[in-house]
């Protein structure tokens, strides 16, 4: 558990949001007065601040990974389908009822709550006092925006009875940078264990680069209608800007800390790379359950996980990792191979090998989070080996439940993770974990600016940004400068299990490309471009009649 934000998390228990996903309802205040104390205010804030954790922690996560060529869903004789909640965003073929996409009406909520905060402080030219709520309101259009398009502009709490429309995406995405260019000079500069988790300028900023590297895509006349390939970035200069005044504050660094620990059960304030946190915490603030779909079916029945310890809840299992992605991590000795289970044989060498298709799994140290020369066995000491079968194969070719077989051969299909490591002090409390979640990281900076210098025309700092990443992990530098599709493969291994993928593959015009089981084959794939974004839930659409669904849903 972080102690930095135990007290926090402690206070924001007291206040347990309602459910209303009802866009025509006003939100109401528990208080007729907005609380004076600084406890009760922290609280208060640290509700709107730490709204998107329960999302995050899941839903949101399944919808952005399993809609990319990261990962796949897998069922397991029918066990994990969930009337194709995973499977659908793996072949694009949404429907408005799955589960995985019924979370829009949870980031209103914040919103909702982000306006009372902002009203009952004053309005937006109370400054300082605001600017927090501003900059998390701004966001979470942002998180809507990038997931479905069109959206309503809620700067406001509705009227009783009040209709709410939708407004042209490139409409929401100039409302999200005027507010973040208007907050931007109110917000802390302050970077430690106070600000943690919490919106400062620099989250702002990175928010606002992210907006200016997708200009194009969020600006086109219809999310058809952008083409990577053609398209111009007008704000190209713009990104390059904020990028900078990030990078020159001094604020922010890559780290001495391994690729590793960044993202272990232990990481928080003490990682220079996070920007942008949600914390996490087992006992105190739930949620975070990136452990659960991606572990080994099985890996319950294992004496000794390969995470160094027995495990006391059972893995879900149910995302496992495409060939395609696999494959990019052929980079010898690049850290980040070891977050991914079941790329080779050789533990000194840990990467994907040419040919090479069945790998075994060793054990790692849960102390140093280090591959040891263990192998990782099924069950017991004399139990057969885990081996992975980096190849996905269904146990029925094209079935559209993408069932793997009920069985050691099915658990066995697709490479997984352990980036996100599990501890079973944190697991045996209903698979929470207590690793923090990145938002946003310096090095997104330094790869988006490298990026805009790219589209601008290349340079040699492109390069230069592009190998401190490189250098960092121990992966060979380039010789030269980093064209579009090396930028987007190493945006692929850095940023793998953060939830960027779809983004990227969308920007860079991989969205449509072919990746397991989204192959233009498969009878329920699809590729129509606008796929792009997410049909509308039907929940929404009952509570907000006037609405029509999303072209091509």
């Amino acid at each position: 558990m972080k102690t930095n934000i135990k007290g926090l998390c402690l206070a924001a228990l007291a206040f347990v949001a309602v459910g209303c996903t009802d866009l025509d309802v006003t939100v109401d205040s528990q208080y007729t007065e907005y609380p004076t104390n600084e406890i009760a205010l922290e609280a208060k804030m640290a509700d709107i601040y730490y709204h998107f954790s329960g999302v995050l922690g899941r839903r949101y996560m399944e919808a952005m990974c399993l809609s990319s060529d990261e990962w796949t869903a897998a069922s397991y004789g029918g066990g994990w389908y969930d009337g194709g909640a995973y499977a659908h965003p793996s072949l694009h073929n949404y429907s408005f009822e799955d589960a995985t996409l019924d979370w829009f009406g949870t980031i209103t909520e914040g919103i909702s709550k982000a306006n009372k905060a902002i009203v009952d402080l004053g309005g937006n030219d109370a400054g300082e006092a605001v600017a927090p709520a501003r900059a998390i309101r701004a966001y979470f259009h942002w998180i809507i925006m990038d997931g479905w398009g069109d959206v309503p502009i809620l700067d406001r709490t509705p009227e009783d009875g009040e209709a709410v429309a939708r407004r042209p995406r490139a409409e929401v995405a100039r409302w999200i940078e005027s507010e973040l260019l208007a907050v931007i000079p109110q917000l802390t500069t302050e970077v430690s264990e106070d600000t943690y988790g919490k919106p400062t300028r620099w989250m702002a900023e990175a928010l606002l680069a992210k907006l200016y590297i997708n200009w194009p895509v969020y600006t086109a006349s219809a999310v058809e209608n952008y083409d990577a390939a053609t398209a111009q970035n007008e704000k190209l200069a713009d990104c390059i800007k904020v990028c900078d005044d990030i990078i020159n504050s001094g604020k922010f660094n890559l780290g001495s800390m391994s690729y590793r620990e960044k993202f272990s059960y232990n990481n928080g304030p003490k990682v220079e790379d996070f920007i942008y946190v949600m914390p996490y915490d087992t006992q105190n603030r739930q949620g975070m359950q990136y452990g659960r779909s991606r572990c080994w079916k099985n890996i319950k029945k294992m004496s000794k996980s390969y995470f160094g310890m027995a495990l006391s809840q059972s893995g879900g299992g149910y995302m496992t990792m495409t060939p395609e992605f696999a494959k990019t991590f052929y980079l010898k000795g690049d850290d980040r191979n070891k977050c991914v289970i079941g790329l080779s044989d050789n533990v000194d060498d840990y990467r994907y090998v040419e040919g090479k298709v069945s790998n075994t799994v060793y054990v790692f140290d849960p102390n140093t989070l280090q591959m040891t020369n263990e192998v990782a066995r099924m069950e017991g000491p004399d139990s057969d080996p885990l081996v992975l079968n980096m190849n996905v194969t269904l146990a029925t070719p094209d079935d559209p439940t993408l069932d793997v077989g009920d069985n050691i051969n099915g658990y066995c299909q697709g490479c997984r993770s352990v980036k996100w490591y599990v501890v079973d002090a944190d697991f045996m409390n209903g698979r929470n974990q207590s690793n923090d979640v990145p938002l946003f990281r310096f090095a997104d900076v330094l790869l988006m600016k490298a990026e805009a210098l790219t589209r601008q025309g290349g340079s040699a700092e492109a390069r230069t940004l592009f190998n401190q990443i490189r250098a960092y992990v121990h992966a060979p530098e380039l010789d030269h400068n980093p064209t579009l599709e090396e930028i987007y493969e190493e945006r692929g291994r850095e940023f793998f299990d953060e939830n960027w993928r779809r983004n990227d593959m969308i920007r860079f015009g991989h969205y449509e490309d072919e990746y397991f089981p989204h192959y233009k084959n498969f009878p329920t794939a699809r590729f129509e471009k606008t796929c792009r974004i997410f049909p509308i839930h039907k929940d929404i659409l009952n509570l907000n009649p006037t609405w029509k669904q999303n072209a091509g849903y």
